[in-house]
């Protein structure tokens, strides 16, 4: 599936889309370079998902915890890109996240490749030329 983003205020209905695609699913690794608007976006589906907490970047503390005000539901937030060692991920406990049934939104997983779940669903998020977004899943 691919969604595309032209502007700003089509971020919320590219999450509902999104979310809509998510099925089952519940760990997500979002891939895409520097800027390219892999937390704008995660931000986007904890606010359609229902969180009103305020929803940050997870860079410094890794991971951030939120809860959907709506079903109770429990979100993951993650940030690797600081991880300099694959003990740093084992030391946090990933596998009661990863494995926990609650959502897993994962930024920088590359850096942690070898510990996703095999089920894991791979999001690229693009930049084009034009300013514009691509969410491909």
């Amino acid at each position: 599936m691919e969604i595309k983003i032209q502007s700003p205020e089509q971020l919320h209905e590219a999450a509902q889309a999104f979310i809509t695609a998510m099925g089952e699913n519940t760990v997500f690794a979002f891939y895409g370079k520097m800027g390219a608007g892999k937390t704008t976006f995660i931000k986007a589906l904890c606010e359609e998902l229902g969180v009103n907490d305020v929803i940050t970047s997870p860079t410094f503390a890794i991971v951030n915890e939120y809860r959907s005000d709506e079903a109770g539901e429990l979100i993951y937030h993650f940030d690797f890109y600081r991880i300099k060692k694959l003990s740093e991920v084992y030391d946090m406990g990933y596998e009661d996240y990863f494995y926990s049934g609650a959502l897993c939104f994962i930024e920088w997983p590359e850096l942690v490749e070898e510990l996703l779940p095999g089920d894991a669903v791979k999001v690229s998020i693009e930049e084009l030329e034009d300013g514009s977004r691509v969410i491909k899943l």
